[in-house]
């Protein structure tokens, strides 16, 4: 089965006070991925950027490819500045995915947690593998004896990794409550767990660290939700704004995607755009400026079906 979807991501921020001088970073490009072919992707800034293009003109695929490059994981980053006045930035974001199903993850299948814990532990001499750097600490998903305890719950001796995986995933979401603005984007999985809510980056964070914490690896994806579900399908948590949820690494299977803050794999409502460590990685926009006063952020984040013609 496949589906085409039209993603369009909408960030402004409004500034009280004149902007001087800014630089931002983004994480906006989508990945192409064996389930998802992306086409047309189109970046609109206004104001323009310093050194891009032609002010009032279209900016064309291979200018914006210009400016783009890949980290050690694939994604591709933008970098741009304004050195002039103003008073609103607006990044405007579009393209179509098509997607097809994954592999569903198999609970039975792989060796267990335990095992694949000891073969991601360095010792001399040992080739390096994938998941590595995704079993390691980093900023907001970091291990701790809390979060090791936390994940034995889904994962108790001998346990086949993917099931304890699924078992994460399901207990997360039971536990944490979904409250938006009950944390920011710095809050630590470790903060999260402790107070029992947070929003789909804090879902993420703690299954990734709590992962971590039991010597497993695991990684942070940053995309996207369909906005209008099928006919008689509910509408999942956070289709309105960007979405996270986590993938851990099975030897077996793969990377298996998981989205805790709806308990289910990702699937055909889900958009890959990006994947790291954690949010720190694959922030969408982010950046620097001098002056602007208080900032207003408006984000406007709208994935919908494209509807195959008629016969």
């Amino acid at each position: 089965m496949s589906v085409r979807l039209a993603v369009h991501h909408v960030t402004e921020y409004t500034y009280d006070d004149s902007v001087e001088w800014a630089h931002h970073a983004a994480c906006l490009a989508p990945q192409d991925t064996p389930w998802q072919h992306v086409s047309g992707w189109r970046l609109d800034i206004d104001p323009l950027p310093d050194g891009w293009g032609v002010e009032g003109l279209e900016l064309d695929a291979a200018e914006l490819a210009r400016h783009l490059r890949r980290d050690p994981w694939g994604n591709r980053h933008l970098s741009f500045g304004h050195a002039r006045v103003h008073e609103k930035l607006v990044v405007d974001s579009r393209f179509i995915a098509e997607l097809t199903d994954r592999p569903a993850p198999d609970a039975e299948r792989g060796p267990s947690w335990e095992a694949v814990a000891r073969s991601l532990r360095y010792r001399a001499g040992r080739p390096l593998q994938e998941a590595d750097e995704f079993a390691l600490a980093s900023t907001y998903a970091a291990p701790d004896d809390a979060l090791a305890a936390y994940g034995r719950r889904a994962f108790p001796p001998g346990r086949v990794l993917a099931a304890g995986g699924l078992a994460l995933m399901s207990q997360i979401h039971a536990d944490l409550r979904y409250l938006p603005q009950s944390t920011t984007v710095a809050t630590r999985a470790s903060d999260a767990l402790a107070q029992r809510s947070g929003v789909c980056q804090d879902f993420a964070h703690v299954f990734i660290a709590a992962c971590r914490s039991l010597g497993l690896a695991a990684r942070y994806v940053s995309g996207y939700l369909l906005t209008r579900p099928p006919l008689g399908a509910p509408k999942l948590v956070g289709a309105d704004a960007s979405h996270a949820w986590a993938e851990i690494w099975c030897p077996e299977q793969g990377w298996l995607a998981l989205d805790p803050t709806n308990d289910v794999p990702a699937g055909l409502d889900h958009v890959t755009l990006a994947w790291g460590r954690d949010y720190a990685d694959v922030a969408p926009l982010r950046g620097v400026l001098r002056g602007g006063g208080v900032a207003t952020l408006k984000v406007a984040v709208t994935v919908e079906p494209i509807e195959p013609p008629a016969p």
